[in-house]
């Protein structure tokens, strides 16, 4: 599973991949094509990754029940030492060309940098990749402990509580995903403001005379990173006591309550999955797009590079990218991972 879904997001995210060159084309004709390509790269990177986390969920079962899909979780687990160097190695590369730039070396420098950081980019996402498989896998063997310690058969969508249950569970990754985006939004603006405020009330920064206020900058993005997440972390943990306890409260039946509370988790996952591939791949794409114009691309039999209108469009899909890949994807394995963990504590209550 591990080196399947290491390829499929390389070909969805990998520069100089088909997927990456159809994005590449469309930013020719503005920055609404760009983006468009960029949904549609991401939305379609779903279609194998979920094929393959279904294979591996039967498979693993088929050989071992639930024991051996927690056995394919910790395997996917085990290659954590891998998963950490491959995530570490996009920002070094990242940050080393920003270095670069700031300590003006030679154009070249910044050229080798741009192809290590566009790597990053696709080991990064990679390294989403197995996060969210490793989520996916992990959060069915919780399911099975949440099961046998609730005492319920099964999870009966035929009851009304139960299936409204998995409607809320798949709407809570949607409404995390938008709080996030709008946590990078605001934050963005703030940041922009200041960085405006600078240039008016500090004379000389362009031309290296002047030096601007660092510290107001962090200040914003360290503030923004602790205040706007915590209604996320509310959701998150405050949802699934709601819908374990309120109902206790009108004399619903333990049992009852236990299968609407797994209804919820299954929504959970399920949407919650979906989302982080889409989000990861989409964003990883954007990025390795933005990036192709640095060593110049061929569009419609003519080279183009950077400055060029085509990557000015391009630069705005990489701005959407970036929460997309750095905030609101990455969170959903937490936000998997989670939901299911609070259930599993609670199960001994409800069973």
């Amino acid at each position: 599973v591990g080196a399947v879904i290491s390829s499929v997001t390389e070909y969805y995210t990998g520069l100089g991949k088909s997927p990456i060159l159809k994005i590449v084309q469309q930013s020719s004709t503005g920055a609404g094509t760009n983006i468009i390509a960029g949904l549609a790269t991401g939305m379609i990177s779903t279609f194998p990754s979920v094929l393959l986390f279904a294979g591996a969920i039967w498979a693993s079962y088929a050989f071992a029940g639930f024991y051996g899909v927690a056995l394919a979780a910790s395997a996917m687990m085990a290659t954590t030492a891998m998963q950490l160097a491959i995530d570490a190695f996009g920002p070094i590369a990242d940050n080393a060309g920003g270095i670069a730039e700031m300590s003006e070396q030679e154009p070249i420098v910044r050229e080798r940098t741009d192809i290590l950081d566009s790597v990053g980019n696709t080991t990064a996402a990679t390294g989403k990749g197995f996060a969210i498989a490793s989520a996916a896998l992990t959060s069915l063997a919780l399911f099975a402990a949440y099961v046998t310690f609730t005492g319920i058969e099964g999870i009966n969508i035929f009851k009304a509580p139960v299936l409204a249950m998995l409607f809320v569970g798949g709407m809570v990754p949607v409404v995390f995903s938008a709080l996030a985006m709008n946590a990078v939004g605001k934050a963005a603006m703030e940041m922009v403001y200041e960085v405006r405020r600078q240039f008016k009330e500090i004379p000389g920064i362009m031309e290296g005379t002047g030096k601007p206020e660092y510290d107001k900058c962090v200040a914003i993005s360290t503030e923004a990173s602790l205040k706007q997440m915590v209604l996320p972390g509310l959701l998150t943990i405050g949802f699934p006591l709601v819908i374990a306890f309120l109902p206790l409260l009108f004399g619903m039946e333990k049992l009852a309550i236990a299968e609407m509370l797994g209804g919820y988790m299954a929504g959970v996952t399920v949407s919650g999955v979906l989302w982080a591939i889409f989000q990861n791949n989409a964003g990883g794409a954007w990025d390795n797009a933005k990036k192709s114009f640095e060593a110049g691309v061929e569009i419609n039999g003519e080279m183009t590079y950077k400055g060029s209108d085509a990557h000015k469009a391009a630069v705005t899909g990489d701005t959407v990218g970036d929460p997309f890949k750095d905030t609101s994807g990455p969170s959903m394995n937490i936000l998997i991972k989670l939901t299911c963990l609070i259930g599993l504590v609670k199960a001994p209550i409800l069973g």
